[in-house]
């Protein structure tokens, strides 16, 4: 049976972990904490702490902005933290904002993840000297964790849009996490075939692979008003140059490029939902009533093994997204 995660929202980070735990109550598998306006790790430390049975990841947590070494303590801590309950979820993040916001390069970041991944693996599984060389190398003597880990390792889940990427997660990750502009087609004809390769040349049982896709889901007895509130979010991925072909391929180009114009004219990234068609909406995010939403997301069950659900929350007042999130977890605690 699909697992229904749940990407929770709060204006405080107390309000967000009351939002966890009444994911956790709905019966939700995973609360994923993201990293833009808060610390994915710390986001994922507050739910951790918050709840009892939930599992917690980071979706995603900057792989290129904390050393390598750094992650592995922290996904450690976290996972001790809770129970054994987290995973790693890791992404490259767009060049622009490594180098200009973050200060570090990302340049050939499919092999600067792996070193990522194989580091961290190399740091939690401990021995002296820790030692990998690489586009991001470590050397270390002398140095061994006192402390007893939760599990032996903390499974990792690597976020990939690009063949070469999603290629590398179905090699070497856990499991694969979409953003959340990635419905079912996308799934089947783009996201499948690169995973397959990745987790065929290394023999791996691909049941034993987590693909979990994302969505925005967005709840509401007018669909009028669920399709204005997700309209934002598209928006915001409209105006990223890094999803410009994507768009294009799917008819939505003209779109895009104008929601880019608008971003560089000043306009708000969060503000650029009445640039966006309905049918924009409709074909990538979860827009519409109860019935509808749920009819939406069972169309991903063939095609992953969990859905990772967000509400609306661009451009809105904080009572508005606090409707659609409840809405959301409402819909959650329905579903089979």
């Amino acid at each position: 049976m699909m697992r229904l995660d749940v990407q929770p929202w709060g204006e405080s980070l107390a309000e967000l972990v009351d939002a966890a735990r009444a994911a956790e109550a709905a019966g939700a598998g995973v609360a994923w904490a993201p990293e833009l306006h808060r610390s994915a790790p710390v986001t994922a430390a507050a739910i951790a702490a918050g709840t009892a049975r939930i599992g917690v990841g980071t979706g995603i947590a900057l792989a290129f902005a904390r050393s390598a070494m750094l992650t592995a303590l922290t996904a450690a801590d976290l996972d001790e933290l809770s129970g054994g309950r987290f995973r790693l979820g890791l992404g490259t993040g767009v060049g622009r904002l490594n180098q200009d916001w973050h200060e570090v390069p990302c340049d050939r970041p499919v092999a600067r993840l792996r070193d990522t991944v194989a580091i961290v693996r190399a740091v939690q599984a401990g021995g002296d000297p820790i030692a990998h060389t690489g586009v991001r190398s470590i050397s270390v003597r002398g140095w061994r964790r006192p402390y007893p880990p939760a599990r032996a390792t903390t499974p990792i889940y690597l976020a990939a849009v690009g063949p070469g990427l999603v290629r590398l997660a179905g090699e070497i990750a856990d499991g694969w996490l979409s953003h959340e502009l990635c419905p079912p087609r996308h799934l089947r004809t783009r996201i499948w075939p690169a995973l397959a390769v990745g987790i065929d040349r290394q023999g791996r049982d691909r049941g034993r692979f987590d693909v979990v896709a994302a969505a925005c889901c967005s709840v509401a007895a007018d669909p009028g008003v669920a399709r204005r509130r997700a309209a934002n979010v598209v928006g915001f991925y409209a105006s990223v140059r890094s999803y410009a072909d994507m768009f294009a391929a799917d008819g939505f180009g003209e779109v895009s490029a104008a929601a880019s114009r608008a971003l560089r004219a000043g306009r708000p990234a969060d503000s650029l939902g009445d640039l966006v068609p309905g049918a924009m909406v409709d074909a990538y995010a979860i827009a519409g009533t109860p019935a509808q939403c749920a009819a939406r997301i069972a169309e991903y069950a063939p095609l992953a093994d969990a859905v990772k659900l967000s509400p609306p929350s661009y451009g809105l007042e904080a009572e508005e997204v606090r409707d659609a999130q409840k809405s959301l977890l409402e819909l959650v605690g329905s579903m089979p």
